[in-house]
């Protein structure tokens, strides 16, 4: 069973209501509707809203963004996920209410629509770019933007890598500010400090198109480690040591002078929390955290609460499950799992999500999973029409969110704005 914590967390008026229904995972008996989910129900039926659609609501984001910005430690610097919060309108909100004009970016689209919808934020790469596409940048960002590529921070993660942007600077005769990825113990690639990494310290302080922007550590694996026997304390002192050690090497090349202004990035949002000073990292970068996908609850997110949720219609609402060709075994499974003794088909489906509502909602194993009519059980209790919702927790935010056209943003009982995503296919 998931449980959700309301400490450090101040939500306001019907923003609370409805953590019961999150709190029952998908299978368990049914039971009667959550207020809050039919009020949000009720929004997007008086919007006219009858497909799939994306909710995010406004009260739970604001409060995990507070929630954040409580937990970081004096002068550490916040950076916006990009991928995970991949809406303009969504990104916007979050700038104004953290007040920081940082992001962390993919893709080739993504960074063009940025740059065009924000050309004085400071862009860092969220992994390296293949030089190509990073040529195709400079090729298709619009004259009149020409000076949000300055605000770019380019990721390099190998040698090899860093020849090939050195030469890209004297192809489209630019200066570029180069970030070099750490390997702080996620071993996805990226450099440690050592000989090579000196060498492309040195080649970025002897090339006057380069400079150096500083490195960038992603840590996600240390959520992951188990605290029994203190490995995940391990893997964190692991974490600070190595990206300590690149620092060391950094100072030597460029001197302390010149490494006070750089970008020092670290975390995620799994780890956020465990930086509490700023001796390693001047920066942390979260962004599902401020949404709380399923994948997102652990025990140093407890404080924050789910922002995003599925809504899709019912198509068809049965009082019996009658699985095609087992007809004969409907009422042995039935006796066996009460829990599948009604059927609702939804409106499309076969998402990366959980049904959270109406409660006890769970996907039927035998008749599989669909992108078209969605089969989905529950108890004798459940009680929904056609035309009404049914509400899923997503398991991620940065592949999902793009599956649903707008964003209805909800707040104060209504559907008050919709926010465009990305359209990576630009």
């Amino acid at each position: 069973m998931i449980e959700f914590s309301r400490r450090n967390v101040i939500l306001g008026g019907a923003a609370l209501v409805g953590v019961t229904a999150l709190m029952m995972k998908p299978g368990d008996k049914s039971g009667p509707r959550d207020a809050y989910f039919l009020d949000v129900q009720k929004a997007l039926i008086a919007t006219g809203i009858a497909q799939p659609t994306m909710v995010v609501d406004k009260a739970r984001l604001n409060a995990n963004i507070d929630t954040l910005k409580g937990f970081l430690p004096a002068g550490m610097n916040y950076r916006i996920v990009a991928k995970s919060l991949p809406s303009l309108g969504l990104i916007q909100h979050i700038r104004e209410r953290t007040g920081t004009d940082r992001l962390m970016t993919f893709n080739l689209p993504m960074l063009l629509e940025l740059s065009q919808a924000m050309p004085e934020a400071n862009q860092l790469l969220g992994k390296p770019l293949p030089v190509v596409a990073a040529k195709h940048y400079f090729e298709q960002l619009p004259a009149d933007y020409s000076g949000a590529a300055d605000n770019v921070q380019w990721l390099v993660d190998t040698p090899e890598r860093l020849a090939q942007y050195a030469d890209l600077a004297e192809q489209v005769g630019r200066d570029l500010a180069i970030n070099i990825e750490l390997d702080v113990g996620l071993h996805r690639g990226g450099m440690v400090a050592g000989a090579d990494l000196k060498t492309m310290l040195e080649a970025i302080k002897a090339n006057p198109r380069l400079s150096f922007a500083g490195f960038m550590g992603y840590d996600p694996h240390i959520a992951s480690l188990p605290t029994a026997m203190g490995w995940q304390a391990r893997a964190m002192k692991g974490v600070r040591t190595g990206y300590a050690a690149a620092l060391a090497q950094a100072t030597e090349v460029f001197g302390a002078d010149a490494m006070k202004g750089i970008t020092r990035n670290a975390a995620g949002s799994p780890t956020y929390r465990t930086y509490q000073d700023t001796e390693i990292a001047s920066e942390v970068s979260a962004g599902s955290c401020l949404v709380k996908p399923t994948h997102f609850d652990t025990a140093l997110l407890e404080p924050h609460v789910p922002a995003s949720f599925i809504a899709t219609p019912v198509i068809k609402s049965m009082p019996v499950t009658h699985m095609p060709g087992l007809e004969f075994a409907d009422g042995a499974t039935k006796a066996w799992n009460p829990n599948a003794s009604k059927t609702v088909f939804i409106y499309g489906g076969n998402w990366l999500a959980d049904p959270v509502d109406p409660p006890g909602l769970a996907y039927n194993k035998t008749f599989g999973r669909s992108s078209n009519q969605e089969m989905l059980n529950g108890g004798p209790e459940l009680e929904i029409s056609p035309d009404e919702f049914v509400f899923l927790r997503p398991h991620q935010s940065e592949a999902v969110f793009l599956q649903f056209g707008d964003i209805a943003v909800y707040e104060d009982g209504a559907i008050t704005e919709r926010w465009p995503v990305f359209d990576y296919s630009a």
